[in-house]
C-alpha cells in the first residue's frame, strides 16, 4: 500500500480560532426544539463529569511512533533516555514514558458526495472493520460530508449503534472537506471523553463548494490537538479521472501541513486493509510526557521536536505531533 507521511515543519503559525462550521445531526435525530446543530451543552451530564476530575496541570504529553529504515514499527524503547524532547528548541526533562495501549476516542469521517458512489460500500467495509476491533474504553462517532458535513451517530462505545449509522450513508450531492475537518475536529475535542483523539477521514479529495480555506483546516487540526489519517481512493470515479492528480495534492497538503498521517490505497482489497493498518499504528505508540520549563500560559503556540537519542546507531523515526497551543489563564 502507498503511504506518504507528513513532516513539515510548523513556522509562526497562527493564532488558534475557534471553527464556525458545526456537525449537523441527522434529520431523524433532532432534539425537541427542532435543532439540528450539535449543542455544546446537550452532553451536559458527561462534561461535568469531565469537569469534576480535571487536573489542573502543565504536563504536556506527546504520543510518539517510531519506526526503522524499513518503515516497521519499533516498539523496544523502554527508557526515557532513549528520548529527547525540544519545545521551542528547548531541551526538556521526560517526566515519564509509557507504552500503554491507551484507549482512543476515534471518529470515522466518510466523504458520500455523488463522487464516492463507486467507493462507499469498500469504505463502509473497513470502516466496520475499525468499529469492530474497538477495545474496552475505546468509543467512535460517525460522521459523513456533503454539502454540509453532518453527524450521524454520537460517541459512543456501542458498536451495534456505530454499524447502524454505517448503514445509514450513500452517496449524492458535492462535498466541503475542509469544512468537514474543521467541524469534525471540533466535535472530538470538545466530546471526546479519551486524551488519544483520532480522526479517521475517508474520501477522494475531490472539492466543490468550501466554506472554509485549506489553512484554516489546517489550523483547526492542530488547534484541536487530533492525529488525522487521511484515506484518499483517488481517481476511481471516470467522470474524474482527469482530477486526479489535483486530489491527491489536495490530500497530501493538507496532511503534509498538519502533521497528520496519509493512505493511498488502490483497489478494494486494500481499502479493506487500511483499518488493519491504522489499528496497529494507534496501538503502537509511546506517551512521552514532560513539565515544560516555559510556564507561560499565554495561548501561544509551541513547536515540538521529538528525536531519538540512539546516535544514529539505527536511523529511527519519529513521528509526533510537532506543537502545541499553550493554555491561557482562567482558561484550559
Amino acid at each position: 500500500m502507498a503511504a506518504s507521511i507528513g513532516a513539515v515543519g510548523l513556522q509562526n503559525p497562527p493564532q488558534p480560532r475557534q471553527p464556525k462550521v458545526e456537525l449537523l445531526r441527522r434529520q431523524d435525530a433532532r432534539d425537541k426544539t427542532g435543532s439540528s446543530r450539535v449543542d455544546s451543552g446537550a452532553d451536559q451530564q458527561r462534561t461535568n463529569k469531565k469537569e469534576t476530575i480535571r487536573i489542573n496541570t502543565d504536563l504536556v504529553v506527546i504520543d510518539a511512533q517510531v519506526i526503522d529504515r524499513k518503515n516497521q514499527l519499533v516498539f523496544d524503547l523502554f527508557k526515557k533516555e532513549d528520548f529527547i524532547v525540544f519545545e521551542d528548541n528547548v531541551q526538556q526533562e521526560i517526566a515519564y514514558i509509557s507504552r500503554d495501549e491507551a484507549p482512543v476516542s476515534f471518529g470515522i469521517v466518510i466523504d458520500t458526495s455523488g463522487s464516492t458512489v463507486d467507493i462507499l460500500q469498500p469504505v463502509c467495509d473497513s470502516a466496520l472493520d475499525l468499529v469492530r476491533q474497538m477495545r474496552p474504553g475505546d468509543e467512535s462517532f460517525v460522521a459523513q460530508f456533503k454539502e454540509e458535513p453532518e453527524l450521524v451517530q454520537d460517541f459512543t462505545s456501542d458498536r451495534r449503534k456505530l454499524e447502524a449509522a454505517l448503514g445509514k450513508l450513500h452517496s449524492s450531492g458535492d462535498n466541503t472537506l475542509p469544512d468537514a475537518i474543521i467541524a469534525a475536529a471540533d466535535y472530538a475535542k470538545e466530546k471526546a471523553k479519551n486524551r488519544r483523539k483520532i480522526l479517521i477521514i475517508f474520501g477522494d479529495g475531490q472539492e466543490f463548494h468550501p466554506l472554509v480555506r485549506e489553512k484554516e483546516a489546517i489550523e483547526a487540526i492542530k488547534e484541536k490537538e487530533v492525529l488525522v489519517y487521511f484515506v484518499g481512493i483517488i481517481g476511481r470515479n471516470p467522470y474524474y479521472k482527469s482530477s486526479a492528480k489535483k486530489d491527491k495534492e489536495l490530500l497530501l497538503r493538507l496532511a503534509n501541513s498538519s502533521d497528520s498521517r496519509i493512505l493511498f490505497p488502490k483497489g478494494d482489497g486494500e481499502i479493506h486493509a487500511v483499518a488493519a493498518q491504522i489499528i496497529n499504528d494507534l496501538r503502537a505508540q509511546y506517551a512521552l510526557s514532560y513539565y515544560p520549563t516555559n510556564a507561560k500560559r499565554d495561548g501561544a503556540f509551541r513547536t515540538v521536536k521529538v528525536v531519538i537519542n540512539d546516535k544514529g546507531k539505527r536511523k529511527l523515526i519519529v513521528r509526533a505531533r510537532q506543537g502545541y497551543y499553550a493554555g491561557k489563564e482562567g482558561g484550559h
